[in-house]
């Protein structure tokens, strides 16, 4: 009668540009590209292979926690994890597979509202939206209903739950300060429970409208402290001690102990602690006081008997119920001591409100001449976005459309009707909740709702000619900054919004750029849309290059599409000059080509530039104030001129490595020559303990460390010639570059225990990832062990082939592998 449930809410918010539909490069989460990524290797990806060790500390058992806990995961990460963490992606859908085995057929992953927005402020539209997207969004995933559904925030009222109802949504979760009253069933008398004194051990039911219901779980609020800020993540034992105890006196009633936290709490905030979760549920089911369960089951074996009102614009996180996220309450993250004011909250939301207005005016008076059902196109729209293909697309678009606009086949019209949906998607993404929390709005989470909103102004005022920047700035004045950086948010969105905004000329130079350096440049993909040049051509003339073109760029999202011509040079270093025109015919390009090509190739660079300027006349870079008549594609065409400087941040860095990686390889090749030509009078100097002079010193750090790094290339794994290097270093006393040489071993080594079960010889295939190891043992150098010691285990849980011999050498190799790896796993041989 007794059992424990485990809830953690994953979520990290929307950071793509909503431009590129990618996250770029966030410096904070170093050495991480993103915060996406950090969050994944330091929490999903362990709940996913969460260890438990023996007293020794030895690995001994490796589990997914998401097949033992109650989880939700936002949409949104997910369809970024599907893409950019795979592996972890298919665990957690195989955690949710395996609770529906565990837990009598209910399944312990629940769905979200679609992208963390506060539902009490949400619009009647956008509530059913957001319930309506974030359950289809987890059928595309789990392949089945949602039983529960986790509300941003937990905040909530009655509207809410009636929405949730609407759905078929069985439950949802709550802290005990959101309880107002409870009654027994059948009874007319409520009983105050407010300030968190509700009982957590039950589930409650919540009546509403019309006879129907939605069942409410209230976590224990003093466990989720302990878990989430008292530190009791640093002791598994003590964690599933503290479960239990909460169990209270044994009785006759079925009492359920459970927490819910930020997922997060497993591991990035608190390292480990996914194995201190994986040992508490190992504890408790060892230790034979209470069963794990989740919600669903839960439900099932036990009904509610008593009902319970709650605190209308409550949440879990504000005191003050839902002003955190639209006034200055008091809620504050502290990083600004008292000298900081969250006044700034309120001009934002309305400014935002403002906005959706509009944008939802815009819709009703747009969308029905495009749609049959506007409101249920706008429904299912959630299910193109999880599957973006031309295909998907024109499926879609037969079905939603009105017939006479789908067999007019006007591109034109669908690309309208695509904006407006996306209109729709991005007014709901200007609304997620972090662009509030924190203490000051030039922070990256209120930049990036911003940017939202950008996006969704940008659709509106092409698709429906209204005109909504200048009102939606004016209202940011009101919204002061407490960095002596910005004034208002209005020079926020200068400075950091607006400069983003990007067109298909924009992609189109980002393209030029890249054709520059790409093996084949006439096709390619930038990140959400595709380039292809009818004509191309690259000229090189000793380090400078010339590229030239026809291009059509397409944006696999709103399918519009924007020919141009273009023609840029790369002079060298990071000197990228370009110029693109919309709408050039072969014969402009055709004379440009001539013009441009023979003066490039006689070396006449300043004719070339000028003649770049003659060809595309000039004018602002693309997604610069004035370049909007040139990205809408007006009949008159239009100039504009680039340099690497217009590129956004990932790539430009992406353009630098391309310049950079020839003369690297170069310099690295001189430092060897280097190396070889002085070695020997190098070794005298030390035989006859004479100082080597700096600059030979620094050359053999240098080649010492490169050669390391290459001995860990795609080649066969060579123990031998790195046991040889490791003597050069200890003999010369090389300051070695661990962090870099360590990610180069694990990624090889990584290859070569992928490599055991098709290899002829895995004994000595073993032999030599052990020596391998030895050697980075002997310089002090720690790989990542967490993906090799996953294969291992893996491996060993595969058993082998028929016929496989399982010899004492390769049973030793596996032992000498394993205590490398802190791994005690046996190879098992099948029948």
């Amino acid at each position: 009668m007794n059992f424990v449930c485990i809830h953690g809410h994953f979520y990290q918010p929307p950071r793509e540009n909503p431009w590129l539909e990618r996250i770029q490069w966030q410096e904070s989460s170093h050495p991480f590209h993103d915060w996406n990524e950090r969050i994944t290797a330091e929490c999903y990806g362990p709940n996913a292979w969460s260890r438990i060790l023996d007293g020794q500390g030895q690995i001994v058992d490796i589990v997914n926690n998401y097949g033992r806990i109650s989880f939700n995961f936002g949409p949104t990460l997910l369809s970024w994890m599907e893409e950019n963490a795979p592996e972890v992606y298919q665990r957690i859908l195989q955690g949710d597979k395996e609770s529906m085995d565990r837990f009598g057929g209910h399944g312990s992953a629940i769905a979200q509202a679609y992208n963390h927005l506060i539902l009490p402020l949400a619009s009647a539209r956008t509530k059913r939206l957001q319930v309506e997207w974030g359950i289809r969004d987890f059928r595309h995933r789990f392949g089945r209903d949602p039983e529960g559904m986790w509300l941003p925030e937990t905040a909530v009222d009655n509207e809410t739950l009636e929405v949730l109802a609407d759905h078929g949504v069985r439950y949802t979760l709550l802290a005990p300060r959101q309880a107002e009253s409870v009654r027994a069933s059948g009874e007319s008398v409520w009983h105050d429970v407010s300030g968190g004194s509700i009982d957590p051990r039950k589930a409650y039911r919540c009546p509403l409208s019309g006879g129907r219901h939605v069942d409410l779980f209230f976590y224990d609020g003093g466990l989720a402290q302990d878990v989430a800020f008292k530190g009791l993540l640093e002791s598994g034992e003590a964690f599933a001690d503290r479960l239990l105890s909460g169990l209270g006196e044994a009785g006759n009633d079925a009492r359920l102990v459970h927490v819910a936290t930020d997922g997060e709490s497993y591991g990035h905030h608190h390292r480990y602690g996914d194995m201190a979760l994986a040992y508490a549920l190992d504890q408790i089911e060892q230790n034979g006081r209470a069963q794990l369960t989740n919600y669903g089951e839960f439900l099932a074996l036990h009904p509610p008997t008593e009902e319970v009102e709650i605190v209308s614009r409550s949440s879990w996180s504000c005191a003050h119920g839902v002003e955190r996220w639209r006034s200055d309450c008091g809620c504050t993250n502290g990083e600004g001591g008292d000298a900081f004011s969250q006044a700034w909250r309120k001009p934002l939301r309305e400014a935002l409100d403002m906005l959706n207005g509009r944008l939802e005016e815009a819709w009703r008076m747009q969308a029905p001449g495009l749609f049959q059902d506007p409101e249920g196109a706008a429904d299912r729209y959630v299910d193109l976005i999880n599957g973006r293909s031309p295909e998907a697309a024109h499926a879609f678009l037969s079905r939603e459309l009105h017939t006479e606009v789908w067999n007019s086949k006007d591109q034109e019209r669908f690309t309208t009707a695509l904006r407006m949906l996306e209109m729709v998607r991005q007014g709901m993404l200007m609304y997620t909740s972090c662009g509030w929390f924190f203490d000051e709005i030039s922070r990256v989470e209120p930049v990036q709702i911003l940017q939202y909103a950008n996006r969704a102004i940008q659709l509106a005022e092409r698709e429906c000619g209204l005109s909504l920047e200048a009102d939606f700035v004016a209202k940011l004045r009101e919204a002061d900054s407490n960095v002596p950086e910005f004034d208002t948010a209005v020079e926020i969105w200068e400075k950091l919004v607006a400069p983003a905004r990007l067109t298909l000329s924009g992609v189109g130079m980002h393209y030029a750029v890249y054709s520059l350096f790409e093996d084949f440049p006439e096709r390619m993909d930038i990140c959400n849309y595709w380039a292809e040049s009818t004509r191309y051509e690259r000229f090189e003339a000793g380090s400078h290059r010339l590229a030239m073109g026809l291009t059509t760029v397409r944006s696999r999202i709103t399918h519009s599409v924007k020919h141009f011509g273009f023609a840029v040079v790369y002079l060298g270093q990071h000197q990228i000059i370009g110029q693109l025109l919309s709408d050039m015919s072969e014969a402009a390009f055709e004379a440009c080509h001539m013009e441009l090509r023979d003066a490039f190739l006689a070396s006449r660079t300043a004719d070339v530039l000028a003649g770049m300027q003659r060809h595309f006349p000039a004018g602002p870079a693309p997604g610069t104030p004035g370049a909007d008549a040139v990205s809408q594609g007006s009949s008159a065409g239009g100039g504009a001129a680039f340099t690497f400087w217009n590129l956004f941040r990932d790539e430009q860095r992406k353009v630098l490595q391309w310049i950079v990686a020839p003369d690297v390889e170069q310099a690295e090749t001189a430092y060897r020559e280097i190396f070889d030509r002085n070695y020997n009078i190098t070794n005298v100097l030390r035989s006859a303990e004479l100082p080597i002079p700096d600059v030979f010193a620094r050359n053999l750090e240098v080649v010492i460390n490169t050669e390391i790094r290459r001995a860990f290339g795609d080649g066969r794994l060579n123990p031998r010639k790195l046991e040889k290097l490791a003597l050069q270093a200890r003999k010369w006393d090389v300051p070695l570059d661990r962090e870099l040489i360590a990610f180069a071993a694990g990624e090889r080594l990584l290859k070569g225990l992928h490599d055991i079960p098709t290899s002829t010889e895995p004994s000595q295939l073993l032999d030599r990832i052990n020596r391998v190891f030895q050697v980075l043992k002997d310089l002090d150098i720690k790989p990542d062990l967490w993906r090799l010691q996953n294969t291992y285990y893996q491996l060993a849980r595969t058993k082998t082939a028929d016929g496989t011999p399982l010899t004492e050498d390769l049973m030793e190799a596996w032992e000498t592998l394993g205590s490398h790896l802190g791994v005690k796993a046996r190879l098992e041989v099948s029948a």
